[in-house]
Order: C-alpha cells, then structure tokens, then sequence
C-alpha cells in the first residue's frame, strides 16, 4: 500500500478520472473500483474519499443524484460541464507530472 500522502495529492485526479469513464459512480463503488484496478496497492478510506466528493461537489465539479435502494439512500456522482473540463486538466497535469519526477528521479517505474 502506498503513503496516505502519495494518495491524498492524487485523490481528485483519481476520481475524475473514474467519472471521466463510469459517467456515473457511488463512494464505495469507487473505493472499490480503485483497490480493483490498483491490486489492492490503493485503498480508499471513507474519511478520505467523502471530503474529496464533497469538496469537489461545492466547487461545481461535481453534481450529485440521490437513489432508494430499498430502504437505503445511494448518492451518484457525476461530472458537471465544468468537471469534464476540469477532468481533462488534471489529467493531463498529473501525466505531465509523473514525466517530470521520472526525469527527475532518473528512473524507469516499470524496473523500480
């Protein structure tokens, strides 16, 4: 598992990315999706992963729908206008990145 500060600076790139390709996605969908794709290497906490929705939903990024499942409530996020936008930005920013701290670092992720 990686440090919890390797994740909370990619948290948000990590969930617009997944909304860029699920269009739509509830929080434990998501925490689970990310342990799936990352092999269990990423596993989000609840205390991490709500701030961030919740903080990208107040910045127009994101837009809510609320479902009953049964007796349970189930809230979806999707990208807004603007969170498409901004979607492609952060990760053009974060690939854009990667490529500095590997020149940087001078190394080959895939040999580390």
């Amino acid at each position: 598992m990686y440090s919890s500060e390797l994740i909370k600076g990619t948290l948000k790139t990590i969930i617009l990315k997944l909304l860029k390709e699920n269009k739509r996605m509830y929080g434990y969908e998501i925490t689970q999706k990310v342990k799936d794709l990352t092999g269990n290497k990423i596993q989000l906490t609840e205390g991490a992963l709500y701030p961030s929705l919740h903080a990208l939903e107040a910045e127009g990024i994101l837009t809510t729908e609320t479902e009953f499942i049964g007796k349970r409530v189930r809230k979806y996020y999707t990208l807004s206008e603007e969170g498409k936008i901004r979607s492609e930005e952060k990760i053009s920013e974060f690939a854009d990145f990667m490529n500095t701290m590997k020149a940087l670092l001078n190394i080959d992720p895939k040999t580390v």
